[in-house]
C-alpha cells in the first residue's frame, strides 16, 4: 500500500531492482541448465561462475569452497551434519558442542537434531551472553577445551549485537584447536567488512533475502580442510558438495547484489547509516518517554535497534505501528508467531517488562534518507497517540482481558464507581495492568490469583499502592459475607455495585472468585455475571461449581486456549468452526445480509492510527477484543444478526468468532485475512 513503511528488514528485506532484473533476464534468455554442455548451457554456466566468483571476493573466500544453498537455513544444517559426521568418525575429538546462547533457533535445533539422528551423544551447552548480548568469553575458556564444534553469529538477527569474534578466535586458537567454528553471518553481508580466509572459521552460512535477493537462495562458505559431509546427493552439482538442479534464477539475483556491493554507489557506508540509526532513535524517544534500548550502540549493527516502552506491551506496540502503516517485529520472524518471551533478551537477563514490551525496528544498508524521515514521522504520530489515551484514557469496560504468553488477565470493573479488582495478573502485563487501572481513575480493591500466584499479583499490587493485610490468593483479610446459591456463606467485597465473593476448589489450592450483582445478600442465578477459574475453557470440569451458576454465567480463565478463554456452563454445542469470508465472500455476504454487522475488534490506539474501516457506507463497530467479553451478554441474550469480526491480520477476529460460536451464537462470522489482506475496507474509508 502506498503509505507503508517497511522497517523490518532483518526479517526479509524487499528485491533490489537489479536483482529483480537479473532474475528476470535468467528465467527469460538465461534460462540454460548450467550442467549442460550445448550453448545455452554453456550461457548458464558462464553466469552461474561469475556469480560464485563475484561471492568468493565480497566474502573474502581464499581458496575455501563457496555453494549456493536454498537459504541459510540450509547451510546451518549441512555445516552441522559435516562437523558432527567428523565428530562421529573419530576425526574431531571432544564431548561438547556449544552454542550461543542468543543464536538463532535454527542453530541448537539443527545440533540438536543431527546429533540424534547420528549418535553422536554430544552435550550440547549454551555459551551465555553478558548483558550487552556479547558471548562471555570467560566461560567459552573454560569449556572450550572439551568442544567438538563450536557455533556463534557474526551479529545477532534481534538486536543487531554485534559478536566479538576476534575475541573468540583467540580463545578457540589457545584452549580448542580442535574444535571446528561455524558462525552465522546471514546479518553480516553488506554490514561488516568480511575476508573469511583470514579467520579459522570453517563454515559461514549467508541467506540472500537478508540482503535484497529473492527468498530461496543462500550461500555457504567452508573452508578448505574443514570436514564435509553433502546434506544433498544426487545429480553432481556444486562440484559435488550439493546436488540439484541451481536455483540459476535466484543466483542470478544475488550475483546482482553481491556486484552492487563490490562496485560500490548502492549500498550506504555504516557512517551514513549509523547517522540513520540516530536519527530513528531520537524520534523514538521524542515519541515514547522513558523508552529504553536493548543493545549498545557503539557494539551493533547501525541497522538495528531493539526497544521497549514502559506500560506498553510489544502486541500493543506492533499493532499501533502497523495501523499506522509502519513495518516492525517483536523479534525473529521464524519465532513470532510463538506466544514466548524472546530467548535473545533473557538470555542478556533484561528485566521481564521489557522482553514483554521488546520490538526490533530493523532497515538494510540502501535505505533512502526520506523513507526515515517518513519513518520518524510517523513515529511521532504513534507517541503522539499513546500521550493522548494517557493524557485522557477511556473508563475501563466492565470486563477487560488481556492475554500475554498463554496466560488470561482479567480487570473487574464498575466504571461508574470508579472502582475495580485485577484477577491473574500475568507477569508480562504487569506494567499494562498498572497503567490501565490508573489512567482510568479507578481505585483497585484488590489483586487477586485464582492460583497462588504470588510474584506477579505481589508486583501489581506495589504498582497500585495496594498494602493491605492479604492471604495467598491476595484475597483481604476482613470482608463481607455473601450467600451463595447453594446458601452457603462466601467471603466478599464490594467492587462499586458489584458483589465479588470467593469459593475454594476442594483438594486443589485454586480458587474461585464469583461475581455479579447480589440481590438481598444472595449472589445466584441471574445475578451471577462472571466466575474468574484456573484453567482453559475446553478442558475445565467443575462440576463443584455448577449448583452456583446461572444460566448466563460466563466462565473467565486463566489460560487461553486461541479462542477468548471464555465459556458458559449451558452453552449448545456447535462443533463446526465459525465460518470465514474472503473479500469477495464479504461483498456476496453483505448484499445478502443488511443486517449485518460489521464489528472492528482492533484496540482503540489502532484505530486513532488509520483511518476507521468501512464497506460501501456501512460503518464498522468497534467492539475491541479486550472488551468483548463485556458484549457478549448482550449479544447472546438477543436475536441473533450476523456479526462479522475484523481486525488487521484475521487472528483477533477468528478468536472473537470462535468464541461467539462455542457460545452458541452461530451467526458469527470472521474476515479471513483482516485488513492486511482486505485493504479495499481502509481505501473507502481513506477515499471518504
Amino acid at each position: 500500500m502506498s503509505y507503508e513503511i517497511y522497517l523490518d528488514a532483518n526479517a526479509t528485506s524487499p528485491v533490489l531492482p537489479v536483482a529483480r532484473a537479473a532474475a528476470l533476464a535468467a528465467m527469460d534468455a538465461g534460462f540454460g541448465n548450467p550442467s549442460s554442455t550445448h550453448a545455452t548451457g554453456l550461457r548458464a554456466r558462464a553466469l552461474l561462475d561469475g556469480a560464485r566468483a563475484s561471492a568468493r571476493r565480497v566474502l573474502g573466500a581464499g581458496e575455501g569452497q563457496v555453494l549456493f544453498t536454498s537459504g541459510a537455513t540450509e547451510g546451518i544444517q549441512t555445516a552441522v551434519l559435516s562437523a558432527l559426521c567428523a565428530v562421529r568418525a573419530g576425526r574431531v575429538p571432544g564431548r561438547l558442542a556449544l552454542y550461543g546462547a542468543t543464536e538463532h533457533k535454527a542453530v541448537p535445533e539443527a545440533l540438536a537434531h543431527w546429533n540424534r539422528i547420528l549418535g553422536t551423544d554430544l552435550e550440547l551447552r549454551a555459551i551465555p551472553v553478558d548483558e550487552q548480548g556479547r558471548h562471555r568469553l570467560d566461560v567459552l575458556r573454560e569449556l572450550a577445551p572439551q568442544a567438538a564444534f563450536v557455533c556463534t553469529m557474526a551479529a545477532n538477527n534481534e538486536t543487531g549485537v554485534v559478536s566479538d569474534l576476534a575475541g573468540i578466535e583467540q580463545v578457540l586458537t589457545e584452549c580448542a584447536p580442535q574444535a571446528l567454528w561455524m558462525v552465522d553471518c546471514v546479518q553480516a553481508l553488506g554490514k561488516l567488512p568480511l575476508a573469511l580466509e583470514r579467520t579459522r572459521i570453517d563454515y559461514a552460512p549467508f541467506s540472500g533475502h537478508k540482503l535484497y535477493a529473492p527468498k530461496g537462495i543462500g550461500m555457504l562458505y567452508v573452508r578448505p580442510d574443514a570436514p564435509f559431509t553433502a546434506l544433498m546427493m544426487g545429480g553432481g552439482q556444486e562440484g559435488g558438495s550439493r546436488s540439484g538442479t541451481e536455483n540459476m534464477a535466484g543466483i542470478a539475483a544475488l550475483g546482482a547484489v553481491l556486484a552492487a556491493l563490490e562496485a560500490g554507489g548502492t549500498f550506504r557506508s555504516m557512517d551514513e547509516l549509523s547517522v540513520m540509526r540516530e536519527r530513528v532513535a531520537a524520534a523514538l524517544r521524542a515519541a515514547f518517554p522513558g523508552v529504553v534500548f536493548n543493545m549498545p550502540f557503539d557494539l551493533s549493527l547501525p541497522t538495528t535497534l531493539n526497544f521497549s516502552v514502559p506500560g506498553v506491551t510489544s502486541r500493543e506496540l506492533l499493532e499501533l505501528f502497523d495501523a499506522a502503516g509502519v513495518r516492525v517485529s517483536s523479534g525473529s520472524a521464524c519465532s513470532a508467531a510463538k506466544a514466548a518471551p524472546s530467548h535473545v533478551l533473557e538470555a542478556m537477563g533484561v528485566p521481564c517488562w521489557r522482553g514483554a514490551s521488546a520490538v526490533r525496528l530493523s532497515f538494510g544498508p540502501c535505505t533512502e534518507a526520506a523513507l526515515i524521515d517518513a519513518a520518524c514521522a510517523r513515529i511521532e504520530r504513534c507517541g503522539a497517540i499513546l500521550r493522548a489515551r494517557a493524557a485522557a484514557p477511556a473508563p475501563l469496560a466492565a470486563i477487560t482481558h488481556l492475554v500475554a504468553d498463554g496466560a488470561c488477565s482479567w480487570i473487574l470493573s464498575d466504571p461508574e464507581a470508579r472502582a475495580c479488582v485485577v484477577v491473574d495478573p500475568a507477569p508480562a502485563l504487569v506494567e499494562r495492568l498498572a497503567a490501565l487501572v490508573r489512567g482510568s481513575g479507578c481505585t483497585a480493591r484488590a489483586v487477586l490469583s485464582t492460583t497462588a500466584n504470588a510474584e506477579a499479583r505481589g508486583a501489581l499490587a506495589r504498582a497500585l499502592d495496594l498494602d493491605r493485610d492479604i492471604d495467598a490468593h491476595g484475597w483481604p483479610h476482613g470482608h463481607d459475607i455473601v450467600a451463595l446459591a447453594d446458601r452457603r456463606p462466601a467471603p466478599a467485597l464490594t467492587v462499586g455495585r458489584l458483589t465479588l465473593a470467593r469459593r475454594s476448589t476442594p483438594g486443589a489450592a485454586a480458587v474461585a472468585f464469583l461475581a455479579g450483582v447480589d440481590a438481598s445478600g444472595v449472589l445466584a442465578g441471574a445475578g451471577l455475571h462472571y466466575v474468574f477459574v484456573a484453567g482453559a475453557p475446553t478442558a475445565l470440569r467443575a462440576p463443584h461449581l455448577a449448583p452456583l451458576l446461572g444460566p448466563d454465567t460466563l466462565l473467565c480463565c486463566t489460560e487461553d486456549d486461541g479462542a477468548l478463554s471464555c465459556a458458559a456452563p449451558a452453552a449448545p454445542a456447535v462443533t463446526a468452526p465459525p465460518a470465514q469470508l474472503d473479500a469477495a465472500d464479504l461483498e456476496r455476504f453483505l448484499e445478502a445480509h443488511p443486517d449485518a454487522l460489521l464489528v472492528d475488534v482492533r484496540e482503540p490506539h489502532e484505530r486513532m492510527a488509520g483511518p476507521a474501516p468501512s464497506w460501501r457506507g456501512r460503518a464498522a463497530a468497534h467492539v475491541p477484543l479486550s472488551q468483548l467479553v463485556t458484549h457478549l451478554p448482550g449479544w447472546l441474550r438477543a436475536e441473533q444478526r450476523p456479526l462479522v469480526f475484523f481486525c488487521r491480520s484475521g487472528n483477533r477476529s477468528a478468536r472473537a468468532a470462535l468464541c461467539l460460536h462455542r457460545l452458541g451464537y452461530r451467526a458469527a462470522y470472521q474476515l479471513c485475512g483482516g485488513l492486511a489482506l482486505n485493504t479495499v475496507l481502509l481505501e473507502e474509508a481513506a477515499a471518504a
